[in-house]
């Protein structure tokens, strides 16, 4: 027996149409074919056209679901429990861009293979990609789907003990001068400055953490930041504390409205990566490759230089072990000799 429904065309308030049917006694909204490998994006058109490719786009997902025939009487393909996997993910808390990377790992996939899925196919997905981060993104991307796949219910892990090419490690340079490039980066805009100002002092994660900062996320003397673990790339509630030159500069606002737009929303995602650019091009104290992150990792030299403490930087960082803050340090590669520590000679 069939259990799905024939999609039905519906419209948001905001005039953005999307599909919705019924399979396996779950309810699917669908605004785009990108989930179904369709290249159909009927919110790219004008509203008066949009109507008219939604109801292709139903046809061609009615079309898909009817071939698959999907039902409780049989045991789904491996691309039927990817595709649940990824349906799973986007309705969760993740980053918009950890989804973009999850359906583009998948769209990898379907294309790639029809219902099952080996590991020669995965494998040569990963290694079609020249750069060992790039292997290692989508690898741990795949991972991602095809653990929330086993868990449904899938039998094989296919990218279990595939090896990505090994990168060089490379140093995360720290900021030398960080007084003299806040002044900097204060006269050129405020926004970027309180940005860099959080990221160095309460080691927060940029564009994520920082841009997405309510006043409710303060205490009442902004003395403390609490972040849930919804919040922050560790999944852990997260209390940090405001140093008092932050504290300084802040003026409280609505308790609904983020810090920097002064309203409900937050800056768009790519805002401080934009504006961060715009400043590299003019300033004179900007050193290779140093980025936003530098004043998160420069804030981690300090407190691990002051305390020698791994796990109060844990703590500070939000890291989720102290395994992930090891790996930090071998990448910032802070020494841990000194002179006196090194073999001696009396001459």
């Amino acid at each position: 027996m069939i259990t799905q429904s024939y999609p039905k065309v519906k419209f948001t308030k905001e005039k953005k149409v999307f599909i919705s049917f019924y399979s396996m006694g779950r309810r699917y909204r669908i605004f785009n074919g990108q989930l179904f490998n369709i290249n159909i994006y009927p919110n790219d058109f004008p509203i008066h056209l949009r109507e008219a490719k939604a109801q292709l786009l139903a046809l061609k997902i009615f079309e898909i679901i009817s071939n698959e025939n999907i039902s409780g009487n049989r045991t789904p393909s491996d691309i039927e429990y990817l595709r649940t996997a990824l349906e799973t993910k986007m309705k969760s808390s993740l980053s918009n861009q950890y989804k973009k990377n999850l359906v583009f790992v998948f769209n990898l996939i379907s294309k790639k293979c029809k219902n099952e899925i080996s590991k020669e196919d995965i494998k040569s997905i990963i290694l079609s990609f020249e750069k060992g981060t790039t292997q290692k993104m989508v690898k741990n991307h795949i991972s991602a789907l095809i653990g929330s796949a086993i868990e449904s219910g899938m039998k094989i892990n296919p990218v279990k003990n595939i090896n990505t090419n090994r990168q060089k490690a490379k140093i995360h340079k720290p900021i030398k001068n960080i007084n003299a490039l806040l002044e900097e980066i204060k006269n050129f805009n405020s926004n970027l400055y309180l940005c860099c100002l959080l990221t160095y002092s309460c080691l927060l994660r940029p564009h994520r953490e920082v841009r997405g900062l309510k006043w409710s996320d303060f205490t009442d003397d902004l003395s403390y930041i609490t972040l849930s673990g919804s919040r922050n790339k560790s999944g852990k509630n997260r209390i940090v504390p405001v140093q008092k030159y932050v504290r300084d500069i802040l003026e409280k606002g609505a308790p609904n409205h983020n810090i920097f737009t002064g309203k409900p929303h937050s800056l768009n995602e790519s805002y401080f990566k934009t504006i961060w650019g715009r400043f590299k091009k003019v300033s004179k104290l900007i050193e290779h490759d140093q980025t936003l992150y530098s004043f998160r990792h420069s804030g981690a030299i300090e407190i691990y230089k002051r305390t020698g403490s791994l796990t109060k930087l844990q703590r500070a960082m939000g890291h989720s072990s102290l395994a992930v803050s090891l790996t930090y340090l071998r990448g910032l590669e802070v020494c841990d000799l000194n002179g006196e520590d090194m073999p001696q000679l009396n001459l």
